[in-house]
């Protein structure tokens, strides 16, 4: 398991509180009204992706609980089809899913800094 995994793991962290906070007290039709932030939402869920693609395959089998699969099909969606972004999609995932994930994110992140492993400066 190698500190790159650890600073990835980080990342997809970062995003989700990031993804968190950018729906943070909307609805869907104030969603869809700001074009900013549906942009912002976008392009934060292709980096938690990003991320998520980059992690090794020795440490997404280390934490099944983490549906790496689904993260990194979210990220190829929105970076190859980007003219056919469904913002169904990109509202339940950033409503729904990303919230449902975070607490397992900062159990593993949490794990890694118990583990005597940089914070990185990034908290």
């Amino acid at each position: 398991m190698s500190s790159r995994d650890d600073s990835l793991l980080f990342d997809m962290l970062l995003e989700a509180r990031r993804i968190g906070r950018f729906v943070q007290g909307m609805d869907r039709p104030a969603f869809d009204d700001d074009e900013a932030r549906r942009y912002a939402v976008l392009h934060a869920i292709t980096l938690f992706g990003e991320a998520a693609y980059h992690v090794s395959s020795e440490r997404r089998g280390a934490h099944p609980e983490i549906p790496w699969a689904k993260i990194i099909g979210m990220r190829h969606r929105l970076v190859h089809g980007y003219g056919d972004v469904d913002y169904d999609i990109v509202w339940d995932v950033a409503t729904r899913d990303v919230p449902a994930l975070l607490p397992k994110l900062q159990k593993v992140v949490g794990a890694i800094e118990a583990a005597g492993a940089s914070d990185d400066e990034r908290f």
